[in-house]
């Protein structure tokens, strides 16, 4: 073996390490967003809680958005591998809280704390991988957990529903302790020690504006239809967020180390790379969320095959990621990646646009195949880009500006496609008889319907899930001619942020 080669193997097998301790966090941290969806009716009934048993959902989407800038921010000040283990072990402490709940407010109360760790898993992780890799290599690394938080946006209600039906559906929250313990000792010993940025005065009243602004977008998406689009509430809310928004601004400039610098949000690739990453997660969850819906009301299928009939999807978006991470090696390719990703997934919104409820499984696996490639293509490309625009001492808190964007993004695409498909689908079966049980609001009461309108419903379902579709489709096309003046920074070199230089040299992937 060639001094090289020698040389080459401890450097992957660090690199190896530290990311399996990434990936497993990351895998935990997405599951939580969805795990529980298929647990909910479980969890309302045995907790008594069916009023507001939404929020065991909203109150982790809630928590995790609204943290993220400020846990990427302390990590860029205080050096990311002590916040990543802190941020895990809240996660974990949480997760333990939520499985041994007694009644709904604990059961809330515990999900805030774990999207809190959770927020902070996701947004380190991805800051972590710039002090790993260097600039160059590190598309092919987000690739892979673009793709574990796309897995697992689908398992994550199978899992659930297994659980919830085989064992309890408080495992869905207790399975993570084990999971976490293996991931928190890998990462502990694994991780770079990352050097301190500069001493500041924590940005507290631009954390506080901040986290007060994503609160005010999530409850807007998340109960909006709940509530009435036109209710006080919702306009209330609104409002309060917009001149939050506009106070955010000033509020920034005048902080010594503020949570988002003001010189970020003047960068063309940092605001364009997250409003692609907006929108392009906005689509990606309307068709994660709602396809498997598609497929249990229309063709009839249990939650578990659905997940089967997705799979050509997740084919798509695991093959997709895992090229366009390689190809973003090539910094001048990042452009032609998110344009080519995007009009992928635009045409798989278009042909999901075609569906009803007669449609051939095969042609159903092609058109998930070609969205699939198309949801793959985009995401990690976007973060790459923006990581190679900034500093290393801004790493954490570009990282948190794009997850930020895309979780605002994915609540924003799962609360309009619903409102889109439940109007249309009402309208649609307007007039039929509601004696039997059916209910125009609940399509899951289609099979309450006689036989001979069963099938009316069936396409007026099929049919609003078709035009939902049609209607997310343009939100792309602002993406596209986004990336169409999008111009990616040239950056290579060696990762960042390690306080010891041989740490470092380890953490440079082979060529």
């Amino acid at each position: 073996m060639s001094k090289a080669d020698k040389s080459s193997s401890p450097r992957e097998g660090g690199v190896a390490a530290a990311m399996s301790a990434l990936i497993l966090a990351v895998l935990l941290a997405a599951l939580d967003q969805t795990i529980v969806s298929t647990a909910l009716p479980r969890i309302a009934q045995d907790l008594n809680g069916f009023d507001d048993i939404a929020w065991v959902s909203a109150a982790y989407l809630l928590a995790s958005t609204a943290v993220t800038p400020l846990w990427g921010k302390l990590g860029d000040m205080f050096g990311r591998k002590r916040l990543y283990l802190a941020s895990t072990s809240i996660f974990l402490i949480a997760s333990v809280a939520c499985g041994l709940a007694q009644n709904l407010p604990e059961l809330i109360g515990a999900r805030v704390l774990q999207g809190v760790g959770g927020g902070g898993m996701i947004v380190l992780t991805f800051a972590l991988v710039g002090d790993i890799v260097a600039p160059s290599e590190r598309g092919r690394y987000q690739g892979l957990f673009g793709s574990v938080y796309g897995v697992a946006s689908i398992g994550g209600p199978l899992l659930g529903g297994v659980f919830t039906d085989q064992l309890s559906w408080r495992w869905a929250f207790l399975i993570n302790l084990p999971v976490g313990i293996v991931a928190l000792t890998i990462a502990a010993r694994a991780l770079p020690a990352a050097t301190r940025g500069a001493r500041a005065r924590i940005d507290y009243l631009g954390a506080t504006v901040l986290a007060a602004i994503a609160t005010g977008l999530v409850l807007i998406t998340s109960f909006g239809e709940r509530w009435g689009w036109g209710s006080p509430s919702i306009v209330g809310l609104i409002v309060a967020t917009v001149v939050l928004a506009v106070l955010l601004v000033p509020v920034e400039r005048r902080a010594a180390a503020p949570v988002l610098p003001p010189a970020m949000l003047a960068s063309r690739t940092v605001v364009f790379s997250s409003l692609i990453g907006f929108f392009a997660n906005a689509a990606m969850f309307a068709v994660l969320v709602y396809l498997p819906t598609y497929l249990q009301i229309v063709h009839g299928v249990s939650a578990t095959l659905s997940g089967v009939h997705m799979l050509p999807l997740v084919a798509g978006l695991v093959v997709s990621q895992s090229l366009a991470g390689r190809w973003a090696a090539h910094v001048d390719r990042l452009r032609a990646i998110l344009l080519a990703g995007l009009l992928a997934n635009l045409a798989g919104l278009l042909l999901l646009g075609t569906i009803g409820a007669a449609t051939d499984t095969l042609v159903l696996s092609v058109y998930f195949l070609i969205t699939g490639v198309g949801i793959g293509m985009v995401p990690m490309v976007v973060l790459t880009t923006v990581q190679n625009s900034v500093p290393a001492t801004d790493l954490g808190a570009a990282s948190a500006v794009v997850t930020f964007a895309r979780s605002i993004g994915a609540a924003f695409g799962v609360a309009v496609f619903g409102t889109l498909l439940n109007t249309g689908f009402a309208d649609r079966t307007h007039g039929l008889p509601t004696a039997g049980g059916f209910d125009a609001a609940r399509p899951d009461t289609i099979g309450r319907l006689p036989a001979a309108l069963r099938d009316t419903a069936l396409d007026a379902f099929a049919h609003a899930t078709a035009t939902g579709y049609l209607w997310i489709a343009p939100t792309l096309t602002v993406g596209v001619l986004l990336a169409l003046f999008l111009k990616p920074a040239q950056k290579t070199g060696e990762p960042t942020a390690t306080s010891d230089p041989a740490t470092a040299k380890e953490a440079v992937p082979a060529a």
